[in-house]
């Protein structure tokens, strides 16, 4: 299974005058036309994701609705994986996910070839993929970047495969 962990686009940068939560920052035109980007580049290497999960929060939900656009894929909302929600749930939570759709899956798919996209925030997604490559490096990410991870659905971990940037 291929996993691609994505961290939204720019945001508008938190302003504590005005009466908005931190769940509530919108992205920036530069934020829409970074995920604009990465849409071009999931369209250009043909990764079409069998499922996406995404944060809650505004900019998330604004990333995913573009990378989204032109794919035919799930979409569903998860409300605990926020900036500052834990990894090791959400390993456990997709190790689980993966043990349902194989047993639901076509015996006839590689599932070695599908995908599943992750959209959420800066610290979570460095950790995430810290989590997931069971590794003490954690990646920095650039608003808008997507690790690749190559996962062992046996072993319950992978091998990180790449960074990419807008």
């Amino acid at each position: 299974m291929q996993l691609y962990i994505m961290r939204h686009g720019e945001a508008k940068q938190f302003n504590p005058q005005i009466n908005c939560q931190d769940s509530e920052l919108a992205l920036t035109e530069h934020g829409k036309q970074e995920a604009k980007i990465m849409a071009d580049w999931f369209a250009k290497m043909k990764i079409k994701p069998k499922q996406v999960f995404v944060s809650p929060y505004l900019r998330a939900q604004q990333t995913c609705d573009l990378v989204t656009a032109d794919m035919q894929t799930a979409i569903t909302t998860l409300d605990f994986i926020t900036p500052l929600d834990e990894a090791q749930p959400i390993h456990d939570f997709i190790d689980g996910w993966l043990t349902e759709y194989i047993s639901k899956a076509d015996k006839n798919v590689t599932i070695a070839e599908d995908s599943l996209l992750i959209i959420s925030h800066m610290p979570l997604v460095s950790f995430l993929v810290a989590e997931l490559t069971q590794s003490n490096d954690a990646p920095i990410f650039a608003t808008a970047g997507v690790a690749h991870i190559d996962y062992d659905i046996d072993k319950m971990q992978g091998t990180l495969q790449g960074l990419v940037l807008p």
